[in-house]
């Protein structure tokens, strides 16, 4: 993708080309019914299928979808597997109709601390889905903003001590190169469900100019109906990106 394409702003009264969202309130759903948190995360990623399939009549070309942060292995042990246990279950059941829906998937994020036979199935599922044109769906499992800036920037330093880039040359277009990311647009609107109103390390860079919504839905009662309100509502805003309206 070439710069003017990753850096295209979307228009007043225009929908939100890429989506991103937070899934939180799994544990506390499953909880408020008297359930272990691990029944909650299975909901959610039942919650995911609908919110993938709506997209391409809402006009969301892109969804990044946060599934699993580097901060949450210090979750309890069986919470941790159990959630490794789902993000294998979950692609082995979803690949083919993903396949089926033209529906592109991507993983972002640190691999190498995953377990194997989630890593083959990622590969798999990435490799699958290369050639669909539909909607652009982004994983990020085992994924930090800050890991991610720290991870690029490493890779940035590498190239300039080969030489191979100029650090006179190095700018802001220059990092976002080296992100997970540097094929995807940067995000229109980042939702964050359950009631919480921070960002928790998803998309730093990237969501610099994003529009935000916090709302109180638990992730596994969030539904296509709300996904469209919220597309709505971000053509009413007024997007000026710095700049005076004139």
């Amino acid at each position: 993708m070439d710069v003017a394409a990753k850096n295209s702003k979307t228009g007043a009264g225009e929908g939100p080309r890429h989506v991103a969202i937070i899934m939180d309130g799994n544990g506390r759903w499953a909880q408020s019914r008297g359930r272990p948190r691990l029944f909650g995360h299975h909901a959610g990623a039942r919650r995911v299928r609908e919110v993938v399939e709506c997209c391409p009549a809402l006009g969301v070309k892109y969804l990044t979808i946060f599934a699993f942060s580097t901060e949450n292995w210090k979750r309890t042990q069986v919470e941790v597997a159990g959630l490794m246990s789902l993000f294998r279950r979950y692609i082995s059941k979803e690949m083919n109709a993903l396949a089926e829906q033209n529906v592109r998937v991507r993983f972002i994020g640190d691999r190498p601390r995953l377990d194997a036979k989630l890593i083959a199935l990622m590969d798999r599922l990435e490799e699958k889905t290369a050639g669909n044109t539909g909607t652009h769906l982004t994983i990020a499992l085992n994924y930090g903003g800050r890991d991610e800036v720290a991870r690029a920037t490493k890779r940035l330093a590498q190239d300039v001590a080969s030489g191979a880039l100029d650090p006179e040359n190095v700018d802001e277009e220059t990092l976002p190169k080296y992100l997970d990311t540097h094929v995807l647009p940067d995000p229109d609107l980042v939702i964050r469900t359950s009631g919480e109103a921070r960002i928790s390390n998803f998309l730093l860079w990237q969501s610099a100019y994003a529009e935000y919504e916090f709302i109180d839905t638990l992730w596994p009662d969030f539904t296509a109906e709300e996904m469209g309100r919220l597309c709505g509502k971000f053509g009413t805003r007024d997007r000026r990106f710095g700049a005076v309206k004139t």
